[in-house]
């Protein structure tokens, strides 16, 4: 996943192509001139003196980041302020570049401050990002409102035909223009007005899911105080489980903590029948007690909100307003992308199911298997069918190895760079590693950042993000992190994947390249600032190289004895890889609809109740099976409520399309090669959003993108 956090690091980028960012009115503040603190008390005032400008953790506190933020918002609003009042007419370089250039401190400044309070977040800096909330939201609006800023962009915009601009150039003034148009520039005083006041609650709201989902899940893990309750797990497990249960006070149990989805590694192996219940009833009510953590109140204002947002600027719903800028276009396209799939993936699904049944009935269960019962009973028939056990396999995917010799070896086949890790560095968190990435020629074009375990001071899930954008005015390289959560190994034991996890490892690391690779001129155009629904197709498109027999052979060998992973156990991995994908894509499925029905509500309607809403949401689409939750539900759907994806979780099918289909081309074109990732590097992944991405994707593979190959991966068709 990429995360798109409220304002983040491309705040800057600045409010330059301004997006989806804050606003004040029909004019800018007075700017603030009170003398900012001295840099040497805070590091995040002044440039970082390390290598490519990495932040200097070693040297920020907690209390650094607010007063950092708000001395950010007051030089940008100066700055911009100076480009609004130019009494020179507009060009292109006094207003478009300018705007790109300003907010050197603000990006800084919030590109950390964000990446922790996802990361490795504390009271702190939670309550700092809720104080912050709503006046990054007031500052986004003091930008994209102000008219005399809005005419001068709006005149480029009107001439730029005839201003002798580079194709680059011309798109940013395009996107400059229709950043400002969405974020209500051309709305009147009174919209205005009301439009501020709804980001400003909007952006608190959102804010405020993310801190209680993080503690509902921090307080939803189920303790076990008889050890035999684990049977089915492996000792490294039932250790890890007991250090998790010391380290939250209950020496002597063992905790079994929640991972972001509906369903929980743990469901696969457990015996206990009751016990799965237990877990998976704490995962799907982690967010629904009806204590402080609830976010079931946060989420019903955030939809009034998000609709009224949209009516304002003229849409019907949020859908509409949100997908109007995407590769989709309109809510009809993408729905009907996720429909087209349902009767495919819920019939593959009730025939699994059947199967399911089958093993209980042969054991003499004598219940209904439901959804606590699936991944456990899946397992037994993935293991009847295909001999393949993921308690066999899972000794071959060592973290570090998996790392170094999987996706780090597939990006030098493919792309000619090295990964050499550094410890000179200082980071945020000891389980945090950093790595330099140079060029076949030896030259550096990023630095890496590597966070993989789950913590309770981190949010749920994986992504990717930037502390340092890649930047063509000033020659700026990338510095990227991923963030992912897998179980942290016991002391002394080694980190052990499943097969799931290796696919993230890859995936993130797809996002990665597509930051590293970033070639642009203006940095609001870089990298990973594209569409949803494209932004997901290089990470998509990495995981295909886990598989591939020359990478596969290169990492998968036993942590204990270096031998390679037995050949006949490889093809039973191969074999197996449509298993279980009716269940994978009903819940995808479930999720994506659920986020576009929430989203397309239009204004005015009455709030809506939360598990109501969601049955009778799941019942319109047909996607509601009791044994196939959704993958996220309402409560706990981070994606769209908190982080950036609303109205747009359907961007992964839509990716998957075309990582499908561009993995189809490697095939046709002789695979793993240099040569083919060099097209691949240049035709996509560095271009960032300089150019329309279709035709970009067109132009690399000679036709639009064909939906048969992933139908076929997934064993649809």
């Amino acid at each position: 996943m990429l995360r798109t956090l409220v304002l983040s690091s491309a705040i800057a980028l600045a409010l330059a192509a301004c997006g989806e960012r804050p606003d004040s009115g029909s004019t800018m503040p007075a700017t603030d001139t009170t003398a900012p603190a001295a840099a040497a008390e805070n590091a995040l005032l002044a440039a970082s003196t390390l290598p490519f400008q990495a932040p200097p953790f070693d040297k920020l506190s907690d209390g650094n980041y607010q007063p950092a933020i708000e001395e950010g918002m007051r030089q940008h609003l100066a700055e911009v302020r100076q480009i609004a009042d130019n009494p020179e007419p507009a060009t292109f370089e006094n207003t478009i570049e300018a705007l790109e250039r300003s907010g050197e401190l603000l990006t800084r400044a919030t590109s950390v401050f964000f990446a922790l309070t996802s990361a490795h977040t504390n009271d702190t800096l939670q309550a700092a990002e809720e104080t912050l909330a709503p006046k990054l939201a007031e500052h986004s609006d003091a930008v994209h409102l102000d008219p005399a800023l809005f005419a001068r962009v709006k005149a480029i915009h009107d001439e730029r035909a005839g201003l002798d601009l580079s194709p680059e150039q011309t798109t940013l003034v395009e996107h400059t223009y229709r950043d400002f148009e969405r974020a209500g520039a051309l709305l009147s005083d009174t919209d205005k007005a009301e439009l501020r006041k709804l980001n400003a609650e909007e952006s608190s709201l959102s804010t405020a899911f993310g801190n209680k989902l993080l503690a509902a899940g921090n307080a939803g893990g189920v303790f076990v105080t008889d050890v035999a309750r684990l049977d089915g797990l492996d000792d490294a497990a039932i250790a890890s489980a007991a250090d998790a249960a010391k380290a939250a006070g209950r020496e002597g149990q063992w905790l079994l903590p929640l991972l972001n989805t509906t369903q929980q590694p743990v469901l696969a192996s457990l015996t206990d029948r009751t016990l799965r219940e237990e877990v998976l009833a704490a995962s799907t009510g982690r967010a629904e007690r009806g204590d402080g953590n609830d976010t079931r109140a946060t989420v019903q204002r955030l939809a009034e909100l998000r609709a009224r947002k949209a009516q304002l600027l003229g849409f019907p719903n949020y859908a509409a307003y949100s997908i109007a800028d995407q590769m989709a276009g309109t809510p009809d396209v993408a729905l009907k992308l996720l429909t087209d799939t349902v009767p495919a993936a819920t019939a593959r699904a009730r025939a699994e199911l059947a199967k399911i049944q089958g093993v209980v009935d042969a054991q003499g269960g004598g219940f209904t298997a439901g959804a606590a019962d699936w991944d456990f009973y899946a397992e037994q028939v993935r293991q009847a069918e295909f001999d393949l056990d993921e308690a066999q396999i899972r000794p071959y995917f060592e973290l570090d190895r998996v790392l170094k010799d999987g996706v780090f070896f597939a990006a030098q086949q493919l792309y000619g760079i090295t990964a050499t890790e550094r410890t000179d560095l200082p980071v945020y968190h000891p389980d945090v590693r950093v790595f330099d990435i140079k060029d076949a020629d030896g030259t550096q074009i990023a630095l890496f950042y590597l966070d993989p375990f789950k913590r309770d001071s981190k949010q749920g899930g994986a992504w990717m993000g930037n502390f340092v954008e890649q930047d063509g005015l000033t020659g700026t390289i990338p510095v990227v992190y991923n963030v992912e959560n897998f179980t942290k190994p016991a002391a002394g034991q080694p980190a052990l994947l499943s097969w799931d996890e290796v696919i993230t490892l890859f995936h993130e690391y797809g996002h990665a390249l597509h930051g590293f690779f970033s070639d642009t001129r203006y940095p609001s155009l870089a990298g990973t600032n594209v569409p949803r629904d494209f932004v997901e197709f290089p990470s998509q498109f990495n995981e295909h190289w886990a598989l591939d027999p020359e990478v596969f052979a290169n990492y998968a060998k036993h942590h204990g004895t270096g031998e390679a992973m037995p050949q006949e156990l490889v093809d039973k991995i191969v074999k197996a890889r449509t298993f279980n994908q009716g269940y994978a894509t009903t819940e995808y499925l479930s999720a994506a609809l659920l986020d576009l029905a929430w989203h397309t509500l239009p204004a005015g309607d009455a709030k809506q109740d939360v598990d109501a809403f969601e049955r009778q949401s799941l019942e319109k689409y047909a996607v509601a099976l009791p044994a196939v939750p959704p993958r996220y539900r309402t409560s706990y759907f981070n994606h769209i409520w908190g982080g950036g994806y609303g109205a747009g979780y359907y961007a992964y099918f839509g990716a998957e399309v075309l990582d499908h289909d561009a993995f189809q081309w490697f095939r046709e074109n002789g695979g793993l090669t240099r040569e083919n990732g060099q097209i691949f590097r240049e035709q996509i992944l560095s271009i960032g959003h300089s150019r329309d991405l279709a035709e970009a994707y067109r132009a690399f593979r000679g036709q639009d993108p064909s939906v048969e190959p992933l139908l076929e991966h997934r064993g649809l068709k």
